[in-house]
C-alpha cells in the first residue's frame, strides 16, 4: 500500500523523494483532490494554520513536524491522530545561538560595534565564558547540544528536567540551583507547566549580574518581572523569543538595559529544512513500517 504524504512545499517533496512506500504531494496553496486520503500531514515551520486541513482529510494519522516546539498542535488533534515532533534536527543550531548571545554579552561585542560606528577606540578588558556556571532547564535534545558546545568553552554546565536522574536535577531543585549560576538558559517546551516558570520570584533567586537566555517560548518568561529587572540593571538577558511575539512597535523591551534581542531565528540558519526533512524521513519511515515515531508526542509533552 502507498501512503500518501502532504508536504509544505517542493523541497519537502524533494527530500521525502527517496522514501519507499510513499507519495508525497503539497498542500499549499491547498490540498490537491488527490491528496484527500492522505494519512500523513507536513505543517510547514512554524505553521500551526495547517491545521485548518485537519478536517478535510478523513484518514489522516499522523502530523509530522518541522520543529522542536509543538505547542500550536497540542491538545488540536484527534484522539487517532499521532503527533511527532522534529526533535534531533535544530538542537545543534539552537544551542550554537546560545553560545553567540553568551559570548557577545560577556566579551561585550555589541558594546565594542557601537564605539566602532562611533569611531572610539574602547580598548578595555572584558568577561569571558570560560569557568561560568550555566544553568540549563531543559534536558533533551536542545539541552544535550547545549552541554557539549558549553564544555569546549570550558563552562560549567548543570542540566534541569522534569525529574532528577543520572546526570539531570529535577525542576523541583531549581530554586536552590540558582543563586549559585552565572547564566540559567531556557530550552523547555511550552506547556501549561512551563508558561510563566520565570516569574518575579525565579528572577529573584538568580544572582546579581546573571544572564537569563531564553531560547523556548517568549510565555516561559513573566515579561513584566524580567523588565523590572532589567531597568534595575540586576540582570541581563538575551531573548530570542518575546512575548508577546511578534515584539510591536514601542515595546517597553526595545529600549531596556542589559538585553540582546533577536526575532527567533536561534534554529534558522543554512541547511535547517535539510535537517528537519531528514528527521521527518525517518519519522515517516517508521510509520509506515508499522512502528511508533521516535518523537512522539504524548499527553501535554
Amino acid at each position: 500500500m502507498t501512503v500518501t504524504v502532504l508536504v509544505p512545499d517542493e523541497h519537502g517533496v524533494a527530500a521525502l523523494a527517496g522514501v519507499e512506500g510513499i507519495r508525497v504531494l503539497t498542500h499549499s496553496p491547498e490540498v490537491p483532490p488527490e491528496g484527500l486520503d492522505a494519512q500523513v500531514l507536513i505543517p510547514d515551520f512554524l505553521g500551526g494554520s495547517a491545521i485548518a486541513l485537519i478536517e478535510k482529510l478523513p484518514d489522516l494519522r499522523l502530523v509530522q513536524l518541522l520543529t522542536t516546539g509543538a505547542d500550536s498542535w497540542v491538545g488540536k488533534l484527534p484522539p487517532h491522530v499521532m503527533l511527532s515532533t522534529g526533535r534531533g534536527a535544530h538542537g545543534g543550531s539552537t544551542a550554537e545561538w546560545v553560545v553567540g548571545a553568551l559570548l557577545a554579552i560577556y566579551r561585550e561585542l555589541i558594546d565594542f560595534d557601537i564605539a566602532r560606528r562611533d569611531g572610539r577606540w574602547t580598548q578595555h578588558i572584558t568577561d569571558t565564558l570560560q569557568d561560568k556556571r550555566v544553568l540549563v532547564i531543559g534536558a533533551g535534545d536542545l539541552g544535550q547540544q547545549l552541554h557539549r558546545r558549553l564544555d569546549a568553552f570550558d563552562a560549567h554546565t548543570t542540566l534541569v528536567g522534569t525529574r532528577a536522574r543520572d546526570g539531570v536535577h529535577g525542576i523541583d531543585e531549581v530554586a536552590r540551583l540558582l543563586p549559585d549560576h552565572d547564566a540559567v538558559v531556557l530550552m523547555v517546551p511550552l506547556t501549561p507547566a512551563t508558561t510563566g516558570l520565570v516569574d518575579a520570584a525565579f528572577l529573584a533567586h538568580m544572582r546579581d549580574g546573571a544572564i537569563l537566555v531564553n531560547a523556548a517560548r517568549g510565555p516561559v518568561v513573566d515579561t513584566d518581572a524580567l523588565l523590572a529587572e532589567l531597568v534595575s540593571g540586576r540582570l541581563r538577558a538575551a531573548l530570542d523569543v518575546t512575548d508577546p511575539e511578534p515584539l510591536p512597535a514601542g515595546h517597553p523591551l526595545w529600549t531596556a538595559p542589559n538585553v540582546l534581542i533577536t526575532p527567533h531565528v536561534a534554529g534558522s540558519c543554512g541547511g535547517h529544512r535539510d535537517r528537519a526533512y531528514r528527521v521527518a524521513a525517518a519519522e515517516i519511515s517508521r510509520f509506515i513500517n508499522g512502528e511508533n515515531p521516535r518523537n512522539l508526542v504524548t499527553g501535554l509533552y
